[in-house]
């Protein structure tokens, strides 16, 4: 297989080109055996679907590309600061190159890594005490490259469930359109029409007629009604209490796709911290803010709560009644075993993979109701229409 590289030296020289190898590990193991540090490594053949490339770059997340990047060049020898010069020298986006040589300066002034990513609000807390708890064990590269997977697991969880509603959402606005020209544009037509001949017309029509009417007759003041319940909605979401119900009547309406979501992210948080060094309390404290929903991130107050009272976590947890019962028989297991982190890791892949696969049967199921909702509807429209047609015939004339 040929592979298209980019590269860098322990000089900072940057070097492209292309290598032939047996798969990506061999391609990265030649490159590091010549002293390049890879940054970059693309399959040329086509057809090799996700397994065909390792990219350590990525021009749409700049944190992906910043923390990747570093890990890999810490893990070769570099200093930090000639880590964080090359990654300047080398950044295809202005932003990235500017914090950088903004935490550059910083470092070099004496503060610590950790306190220059606390300047810049694009490093999440998550982040922050990741890396600090790196620097005081000794393993920032470690930490770094933790990071580097968490942040791609969690993109790659996020950008398949975006691309699964992608096509219910066209779906739907294209259903909603058709059906709003239908009322505004060719129905009152049809109406004027049929209002000429006079006759009676069949009583699909007459109802179709009658729901045309009203809605035009009250269209601004239905579409201001519409944009003042968005407005007071969403103002009432922002508010804690608003918040809570919110969150709890989703919990009710999308319960298992939920629950795996925010379970996933919580145990991948949590093991990832754990697995860096952060303390448990901290860690708790970091996970629960990556939870979205406020039903089960108040629940880890309670968890919190015992935990610091020395109860671990499994039993409050399973105290809690938030999470599903496999998640706290594994945690259980690995508080055990005293393989808590790697327990965590676990739970998480195994979930993020049944999300997946909910969020498939969910697609599935969603699809065919949505063209089913949206045929009645239209079809009820397009056969009252053609009844009206044809009752022309038996108009006198």
């Amino acid at each position: 297989m040929i592979f298209a590289y980019r590269t860098t030296t322990l000089d900072g020289m940057i070097h492209e080109g292309t290598i032939e190898a047996e798969d990506q590990k061999a391609a990265v193991g030649k490159l590091k055996d010549n002293g390049f540090i890879p940054l970059t490594l693309k399959a040329q053949k086509e057809g090799l679907g996700s397994g065909g490339t390792i990219s350590f770059r990525s021009k749409k997340i700049d944190l992906i590309t910043f923390t990747t990047e570093l890990s890999a060049l810490l893990n070769a020898g570099l200093p930090l600061d000639r880590g964080l010069h090359i990654i300047s020298d080398i950044s295809e986006s202005g932003a990235t190159r500017q914090v950088v040589q903004a935490i550059l300066k910083s470092i070099r002034e004496g503060s610590s890594f950790s306190d220059a990513l606390q300047k810049h609000r694009v490093f999440p807390k998550l982040y922050v005490n990741m890396v600090r708890a790196g620097e005081s064990g000794g393993i920032l590269q470690n930490v770094l490259e933790r990071l580097g997977e968490f942040m791609e697991s969690s993109k790659e969880l996020r950008d398949h469930v975006t691309s699964a509603m992608i096509y219910p959402a066209i779906l739907m606005v294209t259903g909603i359109v058709s059906i709003i020209l239908l009322f505004t544009f060719v129905l009152p037509r049809f109406s004027a029409i049929f209002t000429e001949l006079g006759g009676s017309l069949p009583l699909p029509t007459k109802i179709l007629l009658t729901v045309t009417g009203a809605l035009r007759s009250i269209s601004w003041f239905l579409l201001v009604a519409i944009i003042a319940g968005l407005v007071a909605v969403r103002k009432f979401i922002r508010s804690e209490a608003g918040r809570y119900q919110w969150d709890r009547l989703k919990l009710k309406l999308l319960g298992d796709l939920l629950v795996k979501l925010e379970t996933a992210r919580f145990c991948r948080t949590l093991g990832t911290l754990i697995t860096s060094g952060v303390p448990l309390l901290q860690s708790l404290k970091n996970a629960r803010g990556v939870m979205n929903n406020q039903v089960m991130a108040m629940a880890i107050d309670t968890v919190m709560k015992d935990a610091k009272e020395g109860k671990g976590i499994a039993q409050p947890l399973a105290a809690v009644h938030v999470f599903p019962a496999l998640a706290l028989s594994m945690i259980k297991v690995g508080e055990e075993t005293g393989q808590l982190n790697t327990m965590l890791i676990k739970v998480a892949v195994i979930y993020e993979k049944n999300l997946r696969e909910a969020v498939k049967r969910f697609v599935s199921f969603l699809e065919p109701a949505m063209i089913l909702f949206m045929g009645l509807i239209i079809g009820f429209i397009v056969v009252s229409m053609l009844m009206a047609i044809f009752s022309i015939t038996d108009i006198p004339l």
